[in-house]
């Protein structure tokens, strides 16, 4: 997957949660989604290429970054707790809506209980 179908992908997988709303930056271009006033997932053109940036739990970032060559570690972001998902031949459409949801729980569950729109303990997972 190019970085373009992969940004579609994962602008298109932001549809479904509920509170998910996007808004556009300019100079340089940036989309960034929020939940909650939060930001759970920032789209822009790393010099020359497309990329999305999202939130993930700090170890499964490690392991991520070691099993695929495509994601980094967060562009503009805090290391530790963003990754940047470029498109290439190790990351496919189920991981990058995969990596969607689990941003979009993390951020979610980060807001008071009461202005979360979904259990972030639950949502999006497989029984």
């Amino acid at each position: 997957m190019d970085g373009e179908e992969l940004r579609k992908i994962a602008g298109a997988s932001t549809a479904e949660l509920p509170g998910a709303g996007l808004e556009h930056r300019s100079g340089p271009d940036w989309d960034l989604y929020k939940v909650g006033g939060k930001v759970f997932m920032l789209m822009t053109d790393v010099p020359g290429h497309p990329v999305v940036i999202l939130k993930a739990d700090p170890d499964d970032a490690v392991a991520l970054r070691e099993r695929h060559k495509d994601i980094t570690p967060g562009y503009h972001m805090n290391k530790r707790h963003w990754i940047t998902v470029e498109g290439g031949g190790t990351v496919d459409e189920e991981l990058v809506k995969e990596l969607v949801i689990d941003s979009y729980r993390l951020v979610a569950g980060g807001l008071p209980t009461s202005e979360q729109p979904v259990d972030p303990r639950t949502y999006g997972r497989r029984a």
